[in-house]
């Protein structure tokens, strides 16, 4: 029945489009075409779409009287922090936003600039020799994503150290704790006891719980549409990368004899070992590949769905288009509340999962 019932309203919601779509059209036939393909012009859902989940060195909430005279943005400053040859700067956003120049440096769609020709240092560009260390300006910035994930740690902080100390004066959590601790039990049985073993897996804890609560709360965090919410941290890779790094690191720095044992002498006849040797090196780093892929696309999809299903709105020029595209936007989002937590807990899973593995002893008999 429930089947039926989801059927029925994709299906109206889908004829719903198609209609104004139509009509739409059939209003440009009447003679507004040329005032349509200009206003189309001046929305451009991809740049929107980037820019909302891409970094940023401001926070950009909106713009009044956009494409006249009296436009005017309106963004929360973040503080600028620069090393270059010729020292430190520190200063905020929006002494360089709009066009304005500020030691040299200005920003361009969010994105600070060196107006005197340097680019910004890369680490890899500049391992690899790309870049020039004199040519090139070091950005220790406060961007959205930054302070986000400051935000997030504030947070946590505020949450976890009052649940510790509620638990010195009875063992019966207070407040919020009585919502986490059946959660934090249940990472300690459901996926730290059988993954990594009664014995070894009290101290692999502390991370895994970090991890769970960090990807859950920075997914929460980006569903919310207003400041100080609403960035794409666990959809930029470099924050999913770094935190598939810190589990290939416990995981190599807590492995065991057999662990390496089966990499370079795997339970194969010697004259393959020229074949398994390199594939298991190469599973070692296809891991955290995937735990960190799999975080990046997911969030970053889910976030682009959403935009996109908005922007149609102002894509084809109608309000009555917002009958379909804005309960469809709704109903992922609400689906984007259980990939929020479905995702930490894949990660964390599969972190402890990974770790078990190094740990554990293995049996070569078979």
């Amino acid at each position: 029945m429930k089947l039926k019932i989801n059927s029925v309203f994709f299906t109206f919601l889908f004829i719903f489009s198609s209609v104004f779509i139509s009509a739409q059209h059939e209003v440009a036939n009447v003679g507004e075409t040329a005032e349509i393909e200009k206003a189309e012009k001046s929305f451009d859902a991809k740049k929107m779409i980037m820019e909302h989940i891409g970094d940023s060195n401001e926070w950009h909430l909106m713009t009044l009287n956009e494409g006249t005279a009296e436009e005017k943005h309106i963004s929360v400053p973040l503080p600028i922090i620069i090393k270059d040859e010729t020292g430190i700067h520190t200063f905020l956003s929006s002494s360089v936003a709009h066009g304005h120049e500020h030691d040299g440096y200005t920003l361009h769609e969010g994105q600070l600039v060196s107006t005197k020709g340097l680019e910004k240092a890369t680490l890899f560009g500049l391992i690899g020799g790309k870049q020039d260390s004199g040519k090139v300006f070091y950005d220790f910035s406060i961007t959205k994503n930054v302070f986000t994930m400051l935000l997030s740690v504030v947070f946590m902080l505020v949450i976890f150290i009052g649940m510790g100390r509620s638990y010195k004066n009875s063992m019966m959590p207070k407040g919020v704790g009585r919502i986490l601790e059946p959660i934090v039990i249940f990472i300690r049985d459901e996926v730290a006891i059988p993954n990594i073993g009664s014995s070894k897996y009290k101290r692999f804890m502390p991370y895994l719980l970090t991890v769970f609560f960090f990807i859950w709360i920075n997914n929460l965090f980006g569903l919310i549409p207003f400041f100080p919410f609403g960035a794409n941290l666990t959809g930029n890779i470099a924050i999913t990368a770094v935190l598939a790094i810190i589990t290939l690191v416990i995981t190599l720095f807590s492995a065991n004899k057999d662990y390496w044992k089966h990499i370079f002498m795997p339970p194969v006849p010697i004259l393959l070992y020229p074949i398994m040797v390199p594939i298991e090196i190469i599973g070692v780093f296809t891991k955290p590949f995937a735990l960190m892929m799999r975080l990046f696309a997911n969030v970053t999809a889910g976030h682009i769905m959403i935009l996109a299903i908005i922007s149609l709105i102002f894509i084809f020029k109608t309000p009555l288009l917002g009958f379909a595209s804005v309960p469809l936007a709704l109903f992922i989002s609400v689906l984007e509340l259980l990939v929020a937590v479905l995702q930490a807990y894949i990660f964390t899973v599969l972190s402890a999962l990974f770790i078990g593995i190094a740990v554990q002893d293995h049996s070569h008999e078979h």
